[in-house]
């Protein structure tokens, strides 16, 4: 049975949850791994990979490659990002990805990388700092594979997807050669059957012992989705080597951020150097931020509101710094914060306040404000629409606080306030 596409989505910060072209709109997650967290994570649930050693510093790199003692090494730079190979750094040294048979080059290697930042296709135009370098046992490849477990709205359950075109852009696979791509919806109860093992082997063209050694490592990848409460595990390319072996080389997973009250240990893996620290700030509080280049700051309730508010902005000539997200059930004290985050940038020259209630008690946000302005001194003008619950006694909070605040009816005058407000 074949699928009409694949999923995969990039952005700044690299690889993305894949998009489905099974079923679009499959749900952000937020968690990214580095590759070799990923790779640790596979070996763990008895899927094969290369070995590798991880390394802060050159000092160790001859050590750790005389450790794996292979006859090529791999040395990578670990970033959230991919084109890694193409890419060059800010000391000038070109490419994140080298093949190397000597010990003492992979040392040199590992000390252009660690401690310089990476331009790639994928990260800002500044690059992003390289912090560990993975230095991996170079595998002969005799083919690639691609082996994918998601989960997928449209069956309502987990999805499996395998072609026996690996290495490639996946997605050119299903739109040139869809009968190249094999796509199995899997029942949550019954589980990945040794039929359906053997019929992806069969797929992928294996042949022999290595069949046998195929269904295992699917049989392994579909225990550690479950395991881990995955959303996606990725494997392109699942490759044979001449020797007889079935290796996982690359990998991209995602997770399910509904479970990290049981995943403790895998979220408390995640990598915050490469975020803004502004979005990491905000999420420590319960609150969505994303910054963009404008200045004037949004503080909405909903991501179909904050949209909305940074239209009308532009629409009346402004332009969004951002927008952050108070999201649903918000108390005084996110509020408190989410000005705090949004004061601190210095290109904000005004705030505009736009909330609708819903679940979201108004009077709630008004307290908020003026705690704020009592506690703290908000150079900036703001300006607020307020509407919904209890509302009537928002305005009451805000007329009666003698805070220097703007209000607005609508939608449309609290931006041409905001807007005038810094014109």
């Amino acid at each position: 049975m074949a699928s009409s596409g694949i999923l995969r989505c990039f952005s700044k910060a690299g690889f993305r949850p894949i998009q489905a072209l099974i079923k679009p709109n499959v749900p952000v997650r937020h968690l990214n791994l580095l590759e070799y967290q990923s790779k640790v994570l596979l070996d763990n649930h008895g899927v094969t990979v290369q070995r590798f050693r991880i390394l802060d510093s050159h000092k160790g790199a001859v050590e750790a490659s005389q450790e794996l003692n292979a006859e090529e090494y791999v040395v990578k730079a670990q970033i959230l990002a991919g084109g890694r190979g193409k890419g060059h750094f800010d000391n000038g040294f070109k490419g994140g990805v080298h093949l190397t048979k000597q010990c003492d080059e992979v040392e040199a290697l590992v000390e252009k990388m660690v401690g310089h930042r990476l331009v790639t296709k994928q990260t800002p135009q500044e690059g992003i700092l390289v912090n560990k370098v993975m230095v991996a046992e170079s595998v002969d490849i005799l083919r690639e594979t691609y082996f994918c477990i998601l989960m997928d709205r449209e069956h309502n359950g987990p999805v499996l997807i395998a072609s026996p075109d690996g290495g490639m852009d996946i997605e050119e696979v299903a739109a040139k050669t869809p009968d190249r791509l094999l796509t199995l919806p899997i029942d949550i109860y019954q589980g990945l059957t040794d039929d359906v093992a053997g019929q992806v082997a069969d797929f992928l063209n294996f042949k022999g012992d290595l069949r046998t050694k195929c269904m295992q490592e699917v049989k392994n990848i579909w225990n550690m989705f479950l395991n881990v409460d995955a959303t996606q595990i990725e494997i392109n390319p699942l490759i044979e080597t001449p020797q007889g072996h079935v290796v996982a080389v690359d990998a991209k997973i995602q997770f399910d951020d509904n479970a990290e009250f049981r995943q403790k240990d895998i979220f408390g893996l995640e990598d915050f150097s490469e975020s803004d620290p502004r979005e990491v700030d905000a999420a420590s509080h319960n609150l969505t931020y994303i910054g963009m280049d404008g200045n004037i700051g949004c503080l909405v309730n909903g991501a179909g509101l904050a949209m909305a508010t940074m239209d009308i902005i532009k629409l009346h000539g402004g332009s969004p710094a951002n927008f952050l997200d108070l999201g649903g059930g918000v108390q005084e004290h996110q509020v408190e914060h989410a000005l705090r985050i949004l004061t601190s940038d210095k290109t904000v020259k005004a705030i505009f306040i736009n909330i609708f209630g819903g679940i979201v008690n108004t009077a709630t946000i008004a307290s908020g404000l003026v705690k704020v302005y009592t506690n703290t001194k908000i150079e900036v003008p703001l300006v607020v629409r307020l509407q919904g619950t209890n509302v009537d006694e928002a305005k009451r909070i805000l007329a009666e606080s003698g805070c220097p605040i703007q209000t607005a009816s609508d939608l449309d005058e609290g931006a041409k306030k905001a807007v005038a407000a810094i014109s």
